[in-house]
């Protein structure tokens, strides 16, 4: 059985739902807006979310903003379950980070196919990364529960490629593949360059271009600069020798217009955690969250260091 969350601000439309995926085995709990899904998750984390769109305090799309940038939330499944059903609403719920999104009106068989769909990718994917191989989702928490369970100050850095997602669109995804590949397998090298044989940390992928070293903190302004420079020579073989000379390519930015965009570095926040001062990994991943916001408005390779 799992934990879904409801959030819509109809409430025929939430009792429905209720009734629809209990009648399926599953634990149901209804919201009527975007604040109030954030309070419940923070609370209690869901196995999947379904959002409507338009509700009032918050939509569902910043909803699923807020989630997929949290790196501790990132991996709950968001299905858009929403009357805007044009192309150009999709393609939007897909960029704000859904997993799934159903017009409505719906047929209710084709909703518990798609629901049931996604928490089975989510079982059978959640404790290792296909692409880079590294532990993600679930295992992730467990480690920072861990040492927290045994009283431990610890770091938790989090490394973000930049611009990564023009990079992937000019170079291709079998390049962009081999990047992520490669800077997993960069990350492990530094964090054992630096700390040793008796290295403890922990290396997680969360997907996309996010990456997490959960690690204790006197060494690691040093571990996040050999991951940038390991990083940038995963960069420079995979893209070639004429890109690597100049260290800048031609892409399209958000908007569609062309600029130029220097070769992918690595941006980091990284969070001292201090057991006096702990909340839970909904808090720590909000605050990560925002201070990796901030390390990349600083330029290319920004680094940030704050308290959790």
């Amino acid at each position: 059985m799992s934990y879904l969350l409801v959030a819509d601000d109809n409430e025929d439309m939430r009792f429905m739902l209720r009734d629809l995926f209990r009648a399926s085995g599953h634990e149901v709990a209804v919201v009527g807006d975007g604040l109030e899904a954030l309070a419940s998750i923070k609370e209690r984390e869901p196995d999947l979310v379904v959002l409507d769109n338009s509700m009032p305090n918050m939509t569902g799309l910043e909803v699923c903003r807020l989630l997929k940038e949290n790196p501790f939330t990132a991996r709950i499944p968001v299905l858009m379950l929403t009357a805007q059903s044009g192309v150009e609403n999709k393609v939007e719920g897909f960029t704000a980070g859904a997993d799934e999104y159903l017009p409505k009106p719906f047929d209710p068989r084709e909703l518990r196919v798609r629901v049931a769909a996604l928490l089975r990718l989510v079982q059978r994917e959640g404790d290792r990364n296909p692409t880079s191989g590294l532990p993600g989702g679930r295992a992730i928490d467990a480690e920072v529960v861990r040492r927290i369970e045994r009283g431990e100050d610890f770091a938790v850095c989090y490394l973000d490629l930049d611009n990564f997602k023009p990079f992937a669109d000019t170079f291709g995804f079998a390049i962009a593949d081999e990047v992520i590949r490669g800077l997993g397998a960069a990350i492990r090298e530094a964090s054992t360059l630096v700390n040793g044989p008796t290295n403890r940390d922990f290396v997680g992928h969360i997907g996309g271009d996010d990456f997490i070293v959960v690690t204790h903190g006197e060494h690691v302004r040093r571990l996040v600069q050999e991951c940038a420079t390991r990083c940038r020579d995963v960069v420079a073989r995979a893209v070639g020798g004429d890109a690597a000379s100049r260290g800048t390519y031609h892409g399209l930015d958000r908007d569609g217009q062309p600029r130029e965009f220097l070769l992918a570095n690595v941006s980091a926040a990284v969070m001292q955690v201090r057991l006096d001062a702990w909340v839970s990994l909904a808090h720590l991943g909000q605050r990560a969250a925002d201070a990796k916001r901030r390390a990349k408005q600083q330029g290319p390779g920004g680094l940030l260091f704050e308290e959790a």
